[in-house]
């Protein structure tokens, strides 16, 4: 009985290996078939076609952008100098003035009685001088003949010195009340731009209430912008590997792009950097002075600031669309001798328009891949043929932009 189940398995077993047996040679078969298509399709393929550009080092100018806020630079108070009333407002509120042009007119009835009583009271000084200076006049020749004594002398002389003092401080009193009465004529110190009246006509104006209205410069016009400590040690770390190049003496050229991304006509320069960084932003101050001669520009605007004069010297550009990421970073297909693709791993830099600065992985002469990469392996072969459109050239200075902190 134990014999009889031993045999079945064995059978069983026999009969049940062979199958499994024929299943596998048929799947080496198929799968060494299929290996052998796809070989033979590629073969069928031939190699396959790319579009490239020769990779030239050249200097390339660059510039950064710079949120940025305009800032008057020279912003006048108008106070009034004197207490009274305040007849009448002169000027248009909003509209450009003239340095001298009349803003606010006050009552000068009042000034102009101080200064008769002033001018009276100079008169009356010079009369009470002159008659001092006549007496010492008579009392010098009759002390010198011992007719009178030393200390009518000492009297006239003193007299006569007391009445010169009045009359110098009536002479100032004078001049005072001529100053408070050209104070009711209130006009701007410079030539800008008004804002409205703080006080309306009639009202008392006292040392509380003495703010009239403010002027500000418009031309030239301050542009605040700030820049980060990492983007100030970036720069630094790049001019001293040699990928960034500075103007001659740091003289950067300033553009002002308004809000329509149109350039404003004017340019500047920078002319004031702080010397310390603010520790709310952690970002460094820069001022830039601009020609702003019709008035374009108004205060407290925000606009961007093109910072240029930078040069990148024998830098590689290679269009966005031909550079891929993979897990250990960045790469493009290049083409090698025998026109097979590579690949090669790069450093990639900032962005210029369309195209992408490589820092490290090419040389001048590399054949990159632009239009075809998708399909390549290494070690394909391939055949250059005519981009599918023509690469787009990159801007004269195409900018990346920065925000500002604290632009003000």
């Amino acid at each position: 009985m134990i014999r009889r189940r031993v045999f079945s398995c064995a059978a069983f077993s026999r009969r049940g290996i062979i199958p499994v047996l024929m299943l596998l040679v048929l799947c080496m078969s198929a799968s060494g078939c299929s290996k052998h298509e796809e070989k033979k399709g590629q073969a069928e393929r031939g190699p396959i076609p790319v579009s490239t550009i020769a990779v030239a080092p050249k200097d390339v100018p660059v510039a950064v952008d710079y949120v940025a806020q305009t800032q008057s630079s020279r912003l006048v108070n108008i106070h009034a100098r004197v207490t009274g009333f305040l007849d009448k407002r002169v000027y248009t509120e909003g509209s450009r003035v003239k340095e001298g042009q009349v803003l606010f007119m006050m009552d000068q009835k009042p000034f102009k009685v101080q200064l008769d009583q002033a001018k009276a009271a100079f008169a009356k000084s010079e009369a009470a001088m002159e008659t001092a200076r006549l007496n010492l006049a008579r009392v010098q020749p009759l002390t010198k003949l011992n007719a009178l004594s030393q200390k009518d002398l000492d009297d006239a002389t003193g007299q006569f010195q007391t009445t010169w003092a009045s009359v110098e401080q009536s002479r100032a009193q004078v001049e005072s009340a001529k100053l408070n009465l050209s104070y009711t004529v209130i006009t701007s110190p410079v030539d800008g731009l008004t804002s409205a009246a703080q006080q309306t006509d009639g009202t008392y104006i006292s040392q509380t209430n003495s703010l009239l209205t403010t002027v500000a410069v418009m031309s030239p016009i301050w542009v605040n912008f700030s820049m980060s400590e990492n983007d100030m040690q970036r720069v630094r770390n790049q001019v001293a590997k040699g990928l960034l190049r500075l103007p001659e003496g740091n003289k950067f050229k300033v553009e002002v792009i308004l809000v329509d991304d149109s350039v404003f006509p004017h340019t500047g320069e920078i002319t004031f950097a702080d010397p310390s960084y603010n520790p709310q932003t952690g970002a460094f101050l820069l001022r830039a002075t601009i020609n702003n001669p019709d008035g374009i520009l108004r205060p407290n605007q925000y606009v961007r600031a093109r910072i240029k004069g930078s040069v990148r010297p024998n830098a590689i550009l290679i269009p966005q669309r031909a550079i891929q990421q993979g897990p250990k970073g960045h790469f493009v297909w290049v083409v090698s001798k025998e026109n097979k693709a590579e690949v090669r791993p790069v450093v990639v830099g900032e962005w210029y328009g369309s195209d992408w600065f490589v820092n490290e992985g090419l040389h001048g002469g590399d054949q990159v891949v632009v239009d075809g990469a998708l399909m390549l392996r290494p070690g394909a072969p391939v055949v250059v043929s005519p981009p599918a459109g023509p690469t787009p050239a990159p801007k004269a200075e195409a900018p990346n932009t920065k925000t500002a902190a604290g632009g003000k």
